[in-house]
């Protein structure tokens, strides 16, 4: 049976306004044409949609069945429509944003924020940088950036993988000097780790692959946190082993401050991910910022990349131990 889409709409717009007559006039179509088709329209169904009288229109059981799926159509049709005008309107207005303060402290997106606010000038961004993961909904954030494996699942949210950050372990010349550099994953287990936290405060599993080989474990350590550059910072004065990606961890390779531990061994790449409330069309000014984000995230990658491609994995210089 090939219904006419048009004539759904038409049929859903006369049960809006109530008449033909009225129908008539915000369609721009003639009387005789609106009642000719919605008859038309019952014939192909097989049965009748509305109960005419001189005076009223009255759906049937069948039209009120028909009329669900009808105004469904009209709404995705407006919602094309609407998604078409925001495209084209300029990005204005508020922008609430949660972002981990390491993310954009340990991948240098300072460029990003000059570039973005020249480019959208009616943009109004209100940062938060914390490494809490904020109830979007309740606290009315437009976007929230998480870094993570993998997300819960959420009803209420939508999101959108930005990026993906390949990650292996490191430590200082001067830890791996003192107590002798990794084998095997599990020579990790006698050594001090540095661990991040997961969402519910339980030290981060180290999981390791080569080829088709795979380890996982969680080596001793006696500090855990959400902050990656507190890590960072203490991995580099020979506190321990440490898990980071490659591009938070290359500036302080080039410096000689930590070498990679096991690197035939790569850890599970870290996903960046725009989290988002879960609503019909997405306002232009988030739609824009997460594109701008992901185009940054991206330079990142290639600059990572061929910069990770001139610089040994490991080299060795003398830096702070801690006793």
């Amino acid at each position: 049976m090939d219904v006419d889409a048009n004539d759904l709409l038409l049929f859903a717009r006369v049960m809006e306004t109530g008449s033909f007559s009225r129908a008539a006039e915000r369609t721009g179509l003639p009387k005789s044409t609106v009642s000719r088709r919605i008859t038309a329209l019952e014939q192909q169904l097989g049965e009748r949609l509305l109960a005419r009288s001189t005076r009223q229109l009255a759906v049937t059981d069948f039209g009120q069945g028909v009329l669900e799926h009808a105004r469904r159509l009209a709404e995705e049709v407006e919602g094309a429509a609407a998604f078409a005008q925001f495209r084209q309107a300029t990005p204005r207005g508020r922008l609430r944003v949660s972002m981990p303060p390491d993310f954009s402290e340990k991948l240098v997106l300072t460029t990003f924020f000059l570039q973005f606010c020249s480019d959208y000038p009616e943009i109004r961004l209100e940062l938060d940088m914390s490494p809490r993961n904020v109830d979007l909904l309740s606290e009315q954030f437009d976007l929230a950036i998480r870094i993570a494996p993998r997300l819960e699942d959420d009803a209420t949210l939508v999101a959108r993988k930005l990026s993906e950050l390949p990650s292996a372990l490191y430590a200082s010349p001067a830890y791996l000097a003192r107590y002798g550099r990794p084998k095997t994953p599990d020579d990790l287990l006698k050594h001090t780790a540095l661990h991040m936290v997961t969402s519910n405060g339980e030290p981060m599993r180290w999981k390791l692959q080569r080829g088709h080989d795979h380890w996982e474990g969680l080596p001793p350590g006696p500090l855990a946190t959400n902050s990656m550059g507190l890590i960072l910072q203490l991995a580099s004065h020979g506190l321990g082993i440490a898990q980071f990606t490659g591009r938070i961890a290359l500036p302080s390779v080039e410096m000689g401050l930590i070498e990679q531990v096991l690197p035939e061994w790569s850890a599970p790449a870290v996903t960046v991910w725009a989290v988002m409330p879960s609503r019909r069309l997405i306002p232009t000014r988030t739609r824009v910022f997460i594109d701008a984000l992901s185009r940054a995230l991206q330079n990142c990658n290639e600059a990572y990349e061929a910069a990770a491609a001139q610089t040994p994995l490991t080299l060795p210089q003398a830096t702070t131990l801690v006793s």
